[in-house]
């Protein structure tokens, strides 16, 4: 797959006057994300990072001394390259491997690109943009992408009328 590096986190806003921060996580949750110690190629150092109870955690990185340095961070992305993290079973994928494929029906024909891979809970969700513009959104499930690859998404033809 693409070297692009993998996106564990998202800064939501400061927490405290301290320079602490909130964290939207993504992927397997806390335990991946206490495994780093460092983000975005070393740009940010944690000092300290707790579970916050409800699915996201509280960090605080070296290079943030308060509330105000925290709050400019709001929607940073915490990524770590793809070789720090553990090698994907089958049928697992990273979030960044799905994003600028192309999209296709089972037949061959171009339906679009992936821009967007969204989880609301039930499981994650492609969002394709068809070449005119129009996007549409399809379930990351067997039935529905019976086939993808490093190249390309092949989903069934009745998820994209």
């Amino acid at each position: 797959m693409s070297e692009k590096p993998i996106v564990l986190a998202v800064i939501t806003g400061a927490h405290g006057v301290t320079g602490d921060v909130r964290l939207k996580l993504f992927g397997e949750g806390f335990p991946t994300l206490k495994a780093h110690k460092t983000f975005n190629g070393g740009a940010l150092t944690v000092t300290a990072l707790r579970d916050d109870g409800k699915g996201g955690a509280v960090a605080r990185f070296a290079e943030v001394a308060d509330r105000n340095a925290a709050e400019a961070l709001r929607g940073t992305l915490l990524s770590v390259p793809r070789e720090h993290l553990p090698p994907l079973a089958e049928g697992e994928y990273y979030h960044a491997d799905l994003l600028g494929l192309a999209v296709v029906a089972e037949d061959g024909e171009p339906l679009g690109t992936v821009v967007a891979v969204e989880n609301y809970g039930a499981g994650d969700i492609i969002e394709v943009e068809r070449p005119d513009g129009k996007r549409f959104m399809v379930p990351m499930r067997p039935e529905a992408v019976p086939e993808w690859n490093a190249e390309r998404v092949v989903i069934d033809r009745l998820f994209a009328d």
